[in-house]
């Protein structure tokens, strides 16, 4: 009997978890792969050596509307795409990065924290686009 009741609760434990892949699915941005460098050395990236600072990286390749990339502790890094999460990409699409803040440029209200991807104001509920980076010496590899 405490087998069978044993067996039914892993069970239920099985069936009951169910998985987040449909919430993190963003409608609104396509699915792209890409991979980055970026040399702290070169003097365009010096800001990037700094606790606090950021850098937007506007390639075509790099993202949908190009990176955010902020320097949390000089060996934590977030990278972002630049897109609104919370429209389709368009011409407007690209958001104003002011210190920790992206701001959209459609006129609408959404505004965004490029430390942690939470939406700060506005419509639609979708965090910013996370992508994975990764500090090796003074390179960081950015990817999708």
């Amino acid at each position: 009997m405490k087998k069978i009741l044993f067996i039914l609760s892993i069970s239920l434990c099985i069936i009951s978890c169910s998985s987040d892949d449909n919430r993190s699915n963003n409608p609104n941005l396509p699915s792209i792969s890409f991979n980055h460098t970026v040399n702290l050395d070169l003097p365009q990236f010096n800001d990037l050596k700094f606790p606090g600072n950021s850098e937007v990286i506007g390639i075509e390749g790099v993202g949908i509307k190009g990176v955010i990339i902020y320097n949390v502790d000089n060996t934590l890094y977030s990278a972002f795409e630049l897109s609104d999460p919370n429209i389709t990409p368009s011409d407007c699409s690209a958001l104003n990065v002011t210190g920790i803040r992206a701001e959209s440029n459609c006129g609408n209200d959404n505004a965004y924290e490029i430390i942690n991807g939470q939406q700060l104001e506005g419509e639609g509920g979708f965090p910013l686009l996370r992508y994975q980076i990764r500090r090796e010496q003074n390179i960081l590899v950015i990817s999708n």
